[in-house]
């Protein structure tokens, strides 16, 4: 299986089995059925384990995240803008101030985007939108 590096450093692999040339077809049947398998306990235990510690989650539950994100990014910018405002270069406690707004703007994005491949993975659900009345 490929591995690729992404911005935060972590590794991902492929959502793919990719079978291996050198092995035969009931092998690969037999490991496909393994790694199936792998992946229904790995679904079960997100499913109990997230919905257990999130409990109910709807779209003001994104909308909240959403909206911290997005001050956060706002809050980071405006830090970096205030820090320039002199002809003098930033002191060593305004980047360390940049740095924090920055990384608490990544975390709450990271969060974002989690809380949202959760839903598409179904670890956890939301409650069908109501219909529009008019």
């Amino acid at each position: 299986m490929s591995m690729t590096r992404t911005h935060n450093g972590r590794r991902t692999g492929g959502d793919h089995f990719e079978p291996d040339d050198q092995v035969d077809p009931k092998a690969q049947r037999s490991l496909r059925g393994v790694l199936e398998q792998i992946d229904v306990a790995a679904y079960t235990a997100n499913r109990q384990v997230l919905g257990g510690v999130l409990g109910a989650t709807d779209a003001q539950t994104f909308q909240r995240l959403a909206l911290a994100a997005a001050v956060a990014r706002a809050r980071w910018a405006a830090t970096a803008v205030a820090a320039t405002e002199t002809n003098h270069p930033p002191s060593r406690a305004q980047v360390a101030d940049i740095a924090h707004q920055r990384q608490t703007f990544e975390e709450l994005t990271e969060a974002y985007e989690a809380l949202r491949r959760m839903v598409e993975r179904g670890y956890i659900s939301l409650p069908a939108p109501e219909p529009k009345k008019g």
